[in-house]
């Protein structure tokens, strides 16, 4: 009995001995691979990168007057649009092969079927600049690993696989050319379910990078060097092979990268300097090298399909799509009315960046007729208020009750979602005395300027809005244009929302949701020290309830705030109320939580509003979305 006890003493000593090893040597590994990437990233710097970056501003320039561009899905995959073997697939219709674990063969299957006899490459270049836009990106190669053009480098290309046969790529690129749009492709260098060697098919090649997460999952080129090689043979042999050939070959104006954590750092920037060699000029955007809070790509990246905006500083893009899917999907039918396109833009403008608006055309080669009519509305507004968009910068003017502002050298462009049924449009943050102000698409209605306070003035408008969507009305000033901060909450706005996006932060550690439909937060609410304040002005007296939005997951959020109104002015900041309330939590993590908190009697003042944390029980206090300024009397 004895010495079954120390056999069993020792075997336990063994065993945690093991595990411990086991542990130091994941840590020794992972230390190799972070010393791996820092290296790529030091001889970058100190040469090839830094060279690359001395024409940023050249090669930058007609991206950044073009600010609107159209992003193209399509492939195999839009044939069966979300269907497979009489089943609905659902979620994004381009990760039909993943999704339904469908083998190389039987994919090539699907792609003998694949002759997409209305496909016009002069019509969806058409299509695009009809709608507004200056550039145009497509899926040279998805996910699935299949080129939709005419590779030499592979056979599961759609010249030697479908019925189809031409190059829709070289079609589109000479359409593109013709018609003055700037064109490029999506590539998808990380991602490549065909290739045996290449990351992400964990279904027939047993491969990692996917969904089972196999080989330590997102770190497995860090713990299984072995498996790095085999990846990087896929990179030699087909991902920067068939890059070289789509610069070479079509001499496009931009490339676009995606999901570049499926491959370790140094194999992405191994990947941007083979481009560099090649083409000093293209736009390469900000998904193929990032790290930490930087990237070596040509500008940054926010996220898909984007209800809100977080704050950015330089040179962004956001990509929404029509209905929930980037490639065509014949049961979703959740497209976004033309409303919000048109906003959507215009904020994005507003703050210095992009718009590149995705749709999915169907297997056949038609675009469906629901993105259609998106195109065509987004083309009219924007045929009569492009001005207020291209080339345009962020609004150095604080939020607006009634929507955005951009800004073109003496022009600001009010961009009016919410427009003022009394006839009094106000402007508040303008310290410049406009001179002039008057309705874009009618340069002969002007409107008389009333002034108010030295930040804040109205505009006399007709009562019914020209433009229900988004009217533009332009501000001219001589000299120097000079704002100050503080947002006014206009008097006769029954609405105003202060994101959490565009809350001051006090204290480290927040982070940022994704600005998708409920994910417009701030997040990493941990600590006391922590809290988020806003600063608006009032000029007249009013009630206002207050209502919050936010996420809290039961599992990990909970505990209790105050909710404070500060007077501020030059000489003091005096504390006017202050509540508590408590967190509600759900226990499914699936609804955003609205609550009515209370009705405070604020005066006309600067104010600032700060949300501190009372308690945190559990790992965070909230995911806060936004405070709404509800005026009720």
């Amino acid at each position: 009995m004895k010495k079954i006890l120390i056999y069993i003493i020792l075997a336990v000593i063994v065993c945690k001995v093991s595990a411990q090893t086991t542990g130091d040597e994941d840590k020794e590994m992972l230390n190799k691979g972070k010393d791996r990437d820092q290296k790529a990233i030091d001889e970058a710097k100190q040469g090839w990168w830094t060279v690359s970056m001395r024409n940023h501003d050249q090669r930058m320039q007609w991206w950044r007057e073009a600010k609107f561009g159209m992003f193209i899905h399509w492939g195999i995959y839009s044939l069966p649009g979300g269907e497979w073997k009489g089943k609905k697939v659902s979620g994004y219709a381009e990760h039909l092969m993943r999704k339904e674990k469908i083998s190389r063969n039987e994919y090539l299957d699907l792609a003998h079927q694949f002759n997409p006899v209305k496909f016009n490459a002069e019509e969806w270049i058409l299509n695009a600049k009809k709608a507004g836009m200056k550039y145009f990106i497509i899926t040279a190669k998805h996910h699935d690993g299949f080129a939709m053009y005419d590779s030499k480098v592979s056979d599961f290309t759609i010249a030697r696989q479908t019925l189809f046969k031409r190059d829709p790529m070289a079609e589109l690129a000479t359409a593109a050319k013709k018609h003055g749009v700037k064109f490029g492709f999506y590539y998808s260098h990380a991602f490549d379910w065909e290739h045996p060697d290449a990351p992400g098919n964990d279904w027939e090649y047993k491969n990692p990078g996917g969904d089972l997460n196999l080989y330590g999952g997102r770190e497995w080129y860090d713990l299984h060097p072995g498996l790095l090689e085999k990846a990087k043979k896929y990179v030699d042999e087909k991902a920067i092979p068939q890059i070289r050939e789509l610069l070479k070959k079509y001499h496009p104006d931009i490339l676009w990268f995606d999901t570049p954590q499926k491959l370790p750092l140094s194999e992405n920037i191994r990947i941007l300097k083979s481009i560099r060699e090649i083409d000093s000029n293209v736009v390469v955007n900000g998904r193929l090298v990032r790290f930490a809070d930087s990237n070596f790509g040509d500008y940054k990246n926010t996220a898909d399909r984007p209800a809100e905006f977080y704050p950015v500083t330089g040179d962004w893009e956001a990509i929404p799509t029509t209905n929930e899917s980037y490639g065509y999907h014949k049961f979703d039918s959740s497209h976004k009315p033309v409303s919000h396109f048109i906003r959507v833009l215009a904020s994005a403008a507003s703050r210095g960046g992009n718009l590149l608006m995705n749709i999915g055309p169907k297997g056949n080669g038609a675009f469906d007729d629901k993105d259609l009519t998106i195109l065509n509305g987004v083309g009219k507004w924007m045929d009569k208020n492009g001005e207020s968009i291209y080339g345009t910068d962020a609004s150095p003017l604080p939020l607006q009750s009634c929507g955005v502002s951009t800004l073109k050298e003496n022009k600001l462009y009010l961009h009016v979602f919410n427009w003022p049924v009394d006839g009094k449009l106000y402007v508040g943050g303008l310290l410049s005395q406009p001179k002039k102000a008057y309705l874009l698409t009618d340069i002969s209605k002007t409107f008389p300027i009333i002034s108010g306070s030295s930040a804040d003035f109205y505009i006399t408008v007709p009562n019914k809005a020209p433009d229900s969507i988004n009217t533009v009305v332009v501000l001219e000033w001589e000299g120097k244009l000079v704002t100050h901060p503080s947002r006014l909450l206009a008097p006769n706005s029954t609405l105003d929302r202060l994101l959490a996006f565009d809350a001051q932060q006090n204290g480290k550690g927040f982070g940022y949701g994704d600005g998708k439909t409920n994910r417009y937060y701030i997040e990493g609410w941990k600590t006391k020290e922590q809290s988020l304040s806003w600063e608006f002005n009032t000029i007249r007296p009013g009630k206002y309830k207050i209502r919050i939005k936010y996420l809290a997951p039961a599992e990990s959020a909970g505990g209790s705030y105050s909710l404070s109104f500060f007077t501020n002015s030059a000489e003091t900041t005096k504390l006017e109320s202050i509540r508590q309330y408590q967190v509600e939590t759900d226990p499914k993590n699936t609804v955003v939580i609205t609550m009515d908190l209370d009705i405070f009697q604020l005066s006309a003042a600067s104010y600032i509003l700060v949300i501190d944390p009372v308690s945190i029980p559990g790992t965070e206090l909230m995911k806060l979305l936004e405070i709404q300024l509800i005026r009720v009397d």
